[in-house]
Formats: structure tokens, sequence, C-alpha cells
């Protein structure tokens, strides 16, 4: 390899431990070597040391034995003469100076805990948002995995203007890839270029500024390592699994814009040992041949036109962009966008119109294919910031289409529209809410182009069971009004059915393997009663998507001989369950928390845990970030439970699966609910009373301590006394 960037790698690392090693003194001196240290919310302490090394590190005294090891990475300077510049040594430099990013950054959060702003969106005042929680990582690390991110762009330095920054980000986001962003380049950051240039930064729109400097860096390579210990099952400390991993399943890239420093020549080299190539727009030295990484290694001076392009090609990324019939950039980049304010053209829902949505079956011969109707004003008929009502009715047909076809189209509506640049979509059925920002009616955006999305998508994604889609924009408030009873009718015909369904009246069931590619022994088995642990799924949902796709991850199980009804256990779901997960299973039940539970992925909108003191159990949704009596906070939770393991006192769910007559039947069901967060609890208030009015218990949702009444055991129990909870006279929970 190149002497030149041997040179510059082994100094940058050696600049690196040096200024890693002096802040690790400092800190020392000042708060002492138990002081501890990590990231904010996540389980796995600074990850790509505990990934690599299998170390948690905890406090300063665990940081100074990393920075020991790294010392020992780094090989002497360069000489001038008889020097091998072997890569084996650089690669070490690399990963030797990883860690140091790490410690650097670590003692910054003790040093300046407010200098990244813990969210997802920056703010006029912080644009740094720093490593990522677990909770970011569970809701966009799965996109890595279904392909709907197909990898990331590391973006270090600056472009040379703000339009081009702006240009490059766009084609990135095109190709739906992630842009993490670090360090500065002639005292400009790219992420700051963005800004200036008006682009929305954020994780909802993929373009993420992680931090000023170079070691910021580390937090994309960080998130790239929890990555393939969350969802590869890889083990801590298995670190040529997790390489691995990265190289195959995680497509990223450095783009290096500027002058290359010592400190970024290492910190590139660091990355290469994931199979991260770098593409430089500066004539540095190159490696062309392959090895480490799927092709190239550091290719240099590409022309900014050609730069996306180009790293997608050295990075052998295989890159799928719909081409949809709209004047505005279309893909899953911009889903997370928001149109907020002066940028507003119009808006339509959210309580403050009436916005409803609908996907009805018709006749072959009802439906015009490509047809697309505005009825009522259309946006070139409104000043900027007007409000009207909305509705949208999608007419479908085909020879293999089913009513049980229409909610699972109907909800991908929120996703479509929300793909194109300059709009925005929330909610569904009833209660959608959209915005279109002036930009897109700049670019030429109509609402007619609504229908123009809905109809390529529908035939894009479902064309195995649609002929035909035609697609009607309603404006006028009252062709909005009649849409709205139409729909109210058809939503309640399909919540009543799914309502009226019972495990015991159907003989097959659905099995869901999304996880199973970071959860491979994981399998989750969707009945009436029991909805997918993602809340993505239930019954009728999974039938519809086997239909759809006969071969996808939604397969029928004959549950057929019952093994144990009270707990949940079928002769037909063992034997799915054994071969599905490769042997890994031999059974589990449905209905139960402490003899033997289903599987958990990692992907649940909650856990439950037991209390044994409480007699009860707890539960807690992904949103809540606070501590909970069973001592764990839910990424802790989901890091022990997850992962396809059977875990007895743990057990992953959904939402609504709380409110089933299934959830946890086998120990006494929702009466042994003693403590859910706060907001869970209001979100459910009223179904939760209503199930326990069922059970013969009167206002069970006040009889459930949360957060506000306490967060340990000890602390809730005299309250669960006082509102006489039903859980404290039931059998012990614990035999």
């Amino acid at each position: 390899m190149s002497k030149i960037i041997a040179a510059n790698v082994i100094a940058g690392a050696h600049k690196v431990y040096e200024k890693a090693r002096k802040k690790f003194d400092q800190a020392v001196k000042k708060y002492g070597k138990t002081k501890e240290i990590g990231f904010p919310n996540t389980g796995y302490y600074l990850p790509v040391i505990y990934g690599i090394l299998g170390f948690p590190v905890k406090t300063l005294g665990d940081a100074g034995l990393v920075l020991d090891r790294s010392e020992q990475l780094i090989p002497p300077p360069v000489r001038e003469k008889a020097h091998l510049p072997y890569l084996g040594p650089v690669l070490d430099a690399g990963m030797a100076t990883l860690f140091n990013f790490e410690i650097i950054e670590a003692i910054r959060y003790v040093e300046d805990p407010n200098f990244y702003l813990p969210a997802e969106d920056p703010t006029d005042e912080k644009l740094w948002l720093g490593a990522a929680d677990d909770v970011i990582l569970r809701k966009r690390g799965v996109e890595f995995v279904d392909g709907s991110a197909p990898g990331f762009a590391a973006v270090v330095g600056s472009a040379p203007t703000k339009e081009i920054a702006a240009q490059m980000a766009l084609e990135l986001q095109k190709k739906n890839l992630y842009v993490f962003m670090a360090a500065d380049y002639a005292k400009k950051t790219f992420s700051q270029q963005l800004v200036e240039a008006g682009v929305q930064v954020g994780w909802p729109t993929r373009l993420v500024p992680f931090g000023p400097d170079i070691s910021s860096a580390i937090f994309a390579v960080g998130f790239a390592t929890r990555a393939a210990l969350s969802f590869g099952g890889v083990q801590p400390g298995d670190f040529r699994k997790v390489l691995i991993y990265n190289k195959d399943r995680v497509f990223a890239f450095v783009l290096a814009l500027g002058d290359v420093t010592d400190e970024w020549y290492a910190a590139a080299a660091g990355a290469i040992n994931y199979g991260f190539p770098t593409i430089a727009d500066t004539p540095i030295p190159q490696i062309l041949p392959t090895g480490v990484c799927t092709y190239e290694h550091v290719v240099s001076n590409i022309p900014h036109n050609d730069i996306v392009a180009k790293a997608v090609e050295v990075r052998g990324l295989k890159v799928t962009v719909t081409e949809v019939p709209v004047p505005v950039a279309y893909g899953p980049a911009f889903e997370g966008e928001r149109i907020r304010g002066e940028d507003i053209y119009m808006e339509a829902g959210g309580g403050k119109t009436q916005g409803v949505e609908l996907t009805v079956m018709k006749d072959m011969n009802e439906v015009e294919d490509g047809k697309v109707e505005v009825i009522g004003p259309d946006l070139k008929d409104i000043k900027p910031g007007t409000r009207l009502p909305l509705g949208i009715l999608v007419e479908v047909a085909g020879r293999k289409m089913q009513s049980d076809f229409e909610p699972i189209l109907e909800r991908q509506i929120h996703h479509l529209i929300n793909y194109a640049q300059g709009l925005m979509h929330i909610g569904q059925r009833n209660i959608a809410w959209v915005r279109i920002g002036k930009g897109a009616v700049d670019k030429g955006f109509s609402l007619s182009h609504i229908g123009s999305i809905l109809h390529a998508k529908y035939h894009q994604d479902f064309g195995s069971v649609l002929d035909k889609v035609q697609v009607k924009i309603y404006t006028d408030e009252k062709q909005v009004m009649d849409l709205l009873a139409q729909a109210t009718e058809v939503y309640t015909k399909r919540d009543a059915r799914v309502e009226g369904m019972t495990d015991e009246d159907e003989p097959v069931f659905y099995s869901c393997t999304l996880c199973q590619s970071f959860a491979p022994s994981h399998v989750c088995v969707v009945t009436p009663e029991r909805t997918g642990l993602c809340g993505a799924y239930n019954w009728l949902d999974c039938k519809a998507s086997n239909e759809i796709n006969p071969t996808g991850p939604n397969q029928p199980i004959e549950k057929g001989e019952v093994i144990d009804q009270v707990l949940g256990q079928w002769k037909g779901v063992n034997e799915f369950v054994r071969q599905a997960s490769r042997g890994k299973v031999e059974k589990y039940n449905a209905y139960s928390i402490m003899v033997d539970p289903m599987t958990s992925c990692g992907c649940f909108e909650c856990i439950a845990a037991v209390l044994p003191v409480c007699n009860g159990i707890m539960t807690v949704d992904r949103d809540y970030k606070g501590m909970t009596p069973c001592g764990m906070k839910f990424t802790t939770l989901a890091g022990s439970a997850g992962g396809g393991n059977i875990t007895p006192g743990f057990v992953g769910h959904s939402k609504l699966f709380i409110l089933s007559k299934k959830f946890v039947s086998a120990e006494g069901g929702v009466l042994r609910l003693v403590w859910m967060p706060k907001a869970l609890k209001e979100a459910l208030k009223d179904r939760l009373n209503k199930r326990g009015e069922q059970l013969g218990v009167s206002n069970l949702a006040d009889r459930i301590a949360d957060e506000t009444v306490g967060t340990t055991e000890d602390e809730i129990y005299a309250f669960l006394q006082e509102r006489e909870h039903p859980a404290l006279t039931m059998d012990p929970i614990v035999g």
C-alpha cells in the first residue's frame, strides 16, 4: 500500500492517542477513576469498544485500560528508509483511533453534558445531535435490515459551497441513504452548509449532524457496530463477525471533503476495518486493489458532480430507486421531513380541518386505471397558508384482489405520500394530517400528483393482486364529509371483524419472520387475539400479506393438536417454530410470561416483566425513557430479553395486546398489570377500564401505578394496597 498513506495514518493515530490520553489524565485528576462515563440511554456502553473488545467501559478507570490497549496497537512512526508499509499495522492504527475517538467523546459527555442535543431534530440553538440512543437505533436500524435504507454516507469536512453541499445531500437522499456528518474543513461543516442552504437536517430526513469534530465521526461507526450486535445477533467481543456483518450488510462509505489531515487518514483506516471505503475530492494517494473492502479502499480527486455515484460504485451498493411521475424528489429519505410555519402552502386535517382516506375494492368495470380526479380547489386555486378539508379515495380492482387487502393497501398511503419531498403526512383513516410545502408547489406539485404517486406505487408494490387503480382527491367540504361517512362505516366493519375473532375459532395462525435477519431464532406467531410484537401486523394483515406474497415472511401455520390451552401451546406451532428457528427453539407458549414465553426480537412496542414483590407484572413501551420498577430501563430490558431468546419473567408484545383476553392470560391476564408509563396508560385508559369491567374490576386504569407514583416496587406497593389492586389477592405469580 502507499507509504504516504501509511505514514499519515500512523501519525494521525499517534496524535489522536495523545489527545485522548491528555483528556483522560485531566478528567481523572478532576473526577477520579471511579467517575461513570458512557453515551446516553444505551445498553451498549461505548459501542465500538464493546463490540470489538467485548469490554464494557463504565468508568474513567475502564477507559484508561482501553487507552493502554490502543497504545499497544499503534505501530511506531513510518521510517524514511527500510519501511514495509503493510496493511495490517495501518488497520490496527485505525482501530486504535476509533477506540480513542470514543474515549474523547465519552469524556466530552462528562465535561460538557449539554454539548449534544439528545433528540432526533436539531434546534436553532443546537445543531449537534451526538450519539444516537437505543430508541433511535431500534427505530432507524431496522431500515438497514429491511432494505429501506441500504446504507449510509459518513461525510467529513465541507463542500466548496452550500449549493454543492445541498445537491450532494439531495442525491444521497434520492438513493435512500442516511448521511452521517462530522468534522469541519476551512472552519465550516457539511451540516452547517445544509442549514445555510435551507435544507432540513436531523434523523427524520436522514441528514444527521453528529458533531463538529473528526472525533464525532465515531458515532457513525458506533451506530454500525450496534447494528451488528442488535440486528445481527453478534456477541460483544466477536470482532470478526462484527466487521464481516458490516462489510456484508451495512453498505457505508466515507466522503472526505477538503484537505485530508493525519487524523482524517487515521479515521479512514478505522473505517476500512469495517469494509467502508473512502472517496475524496482532493488528490490524495489511492489504494485501488481489493482486499478488506469489497472493491477499492481509497479513491481520490473525484469531482463533486460524480462523487456520490463513484462512492456507490466503489462500495458495491445496489440502489433501487423508484421513479414516480412527480416534479419533486421521491424516496424513503424524505419520509421524516417536517413542513413548518412559513413553509406551509396548504394544510389539511390534523384537527384544523377534516382529513380522511380510504381504499376500497371495486368491480373491474368500475375502475379506470390511472384516472386521477381533483374535486374541489387545487393548489393553483388557493393562496399560500390555506387550510382545506381533504379526502383521499383510492379505488382498486383486480382479479386477485380481496376486501381483506383493503386496510393493507390503505395503510401504505401514509408512507407513500411522505416519500415525496415537500409533503408531510401524519396519521391515517379519519385522523390524517397533510401539509404541502411552498418548495414543492414552486416545482409544480399539485394535488393530482398525490393520485399519481398512489397509482404508481400501488401498481409497483401490489401488482400481484391489482390490475387497476384510480384516485379521487376531494377538497370540497361536502364531498369530504360524504367520504367520511362512507369511510366510518367501512372502518367499523373492519374493526368488528377483527375484534370478533378468537384463537379457538381459527385453525390457522400466521408467522412473521421479518426480524430474523437480526434475531435469527425469533419466530413471531400472530393469532387472531395476539398481534405481532411490533404492533404492525394483526392476523388479518398476515393473511392478506400471505395472499399477496405467498413466499414472504407471513406463512400459514396449522396450529394442530392443543397441547396446553391455558399456556397457549399447540403441536403444529411447535413444529413450525422448531423448523423456522433452525432447531434453536423447540417450543414456547403464547399466553404466558412465566413458562417458556414467546421469543422476543427487539422490535417489540412494549416489554413486560414480572414484579415479584407486587405479585404482578409491569409493562413499558419504547417511548418511555425512564427507570422502571424492575430496575431496568426499556433499552436494558430490550437487550436482555430481545434477540430471539426465551426469557421467563419477560416477554415482548404490542400495545394493543395489553387489551386482548389472551394477554398473559396463563397468569391471570390484565389484572396482573400493576405498573405502566403514564402516557401509555392514558392512551389505553378507556379500553383498560372496559376490559377490567369484563373481569369484574371497576376503574382498572386508576388502580395501575405509573412513574408519578414511583419507579421501584417498594414505592408502588403502598399505592396498590390503597387502590385495592386485584393482583395483591391473586395466587403467587412466582412459585
